[in-house]
């Protein structure tokens, strides 16, 4: 006999998903779900790629008859192996939540499998609308009035470890270019990793904000709109530039020893590369010096060369937010965990 079925609005299905124990299902297309899914979900397809693009097309030319026929012709031979694989899963964890369960729109596909997967004795929770619904609330979520304080400073600052410092403090913390897989620079992204696209990023940034107490700073890099490939959430971009810059001061001697320490065991060849591609605006006696410093391993020379076409681009775009609510902090000559310290004494001291 079936278990009774269930399907919920998107807080409560987040909810659920979230906790220990639960087993998030997308059962879109494998594409879709290399797209963008929600956090945390196991992709479980009940359709390959090529598969609904049939049942789609049957549907809107024949109507839904056919395109159930057809579907039903796909995954029939399957249902016995999808039934063992969801038990198999279910079973992984003793006190195992019921399995949440979505799709596009929350209609045939998760409706289809929730039965099978019901009639077969496992508890299924559904979410109202399918990942389409999910999709149309971030919006909103993303623009609240989050209570952020940015960490600005040139390249080479140490921003990001200076973040991972102020999380080590206790603060409340979301790493936009870890989320992104990318550093933000020519050199940001030197071993290709793989970036989630603009839409996964922002729900990986949804999913890190969900986490945090909006009532607490929550402290962020001072980012432009792009992170290599992939784009901050004008929503959220918005409510960031709209908040504090505590602007850190360090010295090129800092700013170099970050760099060398952070580049230094990367293969060379890399490190040329990324000097190649920004030689239009570095200048071609620039970019031969530089060059010329990483084949004897001089990295502090190529890292001062590189600073410098950074520090103009950096220059250049304080210009352009002329107005922007800026506060310099100085952290000259001082430890990572010093400049989180000095950070959070200046938005102690702002009231932030």
């Amino acid at each position: 006999m079936a278990v009774p079925n269930r399907s919920v609005g998107v807080q409560e299905f987040l909810v659920g998903s979230r906790e220990k124990g639960a087993l998030l299902l997308d059962v879109r297309s494998p594409s879709e779900f290399e797209e963008a899914h929600i956090p945390g979900a196991l992709s479980f397809p009940l359709f390959d790629d090529a598969e609904r693009a049939q049942v789609g097309t049957l549907y809107k030319q024949e109507g839904r008859e056919m395109a159930v026929e057809r579907g039903l012709e796909f995954i029939g031979p399957r249902m016995a192996d999808m039934v063992r694989k969801a038990k198999e899963l279910f079973s992984e964890e003793p006190d195992r939540r019921p399995i949440h369960m979505y799709c596009w729109r929350g209609g045939m596909r998760s409706g289809s499998l929730s039965w099978l997967l019901r009639t077969a004795g496992l508890p299924v929770v559904l979410l109202h609308g399918g990942y389409k619904a999910y999709k149309q609330t971030l919006p909103g979520f993303m623009g609240q009035e989050w209570p952020l304080v940015r960490v600005g400073g040139y390249t080479g600052s140490a921003k990001t470890a200076v973040l991972h410092a102020l999380a080590d403090a206790g603060e409340q913390v979301v790493d936009l270019e870890g989320l992104a897989r990318h550093f933000g620079s020519a050199f940001g992204n030197l071993h290709r990793h793989a970036q989630p696209t603009s839409e996964h990023f922002r729900n990986l940034l949804a999913e890190a904000l969900s986490g945090l107490d909006p009532h607490r700073r929550i402290w962020v890099e001072n980012e432009s709109r792009r992170i290599g490939n992939v784009h901050v959430p004008e929503p959220f971009y918005k409510r960031m530039i709209a908040c504090p810059a505590l602007e850190m001061l360090r010295s090129m001697e800092d700013r170099v020893t970050h760099l060398v320490g952070m580049y230094g065991d990367f293969d060379a060849v890399l490190l040329r590369h990324a000097f190649e591609a920004i030689q239009t605006e570095l200048g071609g006696p620039e970019t031969r010096e530089a060059l010329a410093a990483l084949e004897v391993k001089d990295l502090a020379t190529a890292a001062r060369i590189a600073l410098e076409y950074y520090d103009r681009t950096y220059e250049h775009g304080l210009q352009k937010r002329a107005k922007d609510n800026r506060h310099p902090v100085d952290a000259q000559g001082v430890s990572l965990e010093q400049c989180a310290e000095r950070l959070m004494a200046a938005a102690d001291g702002m009231g932030l």
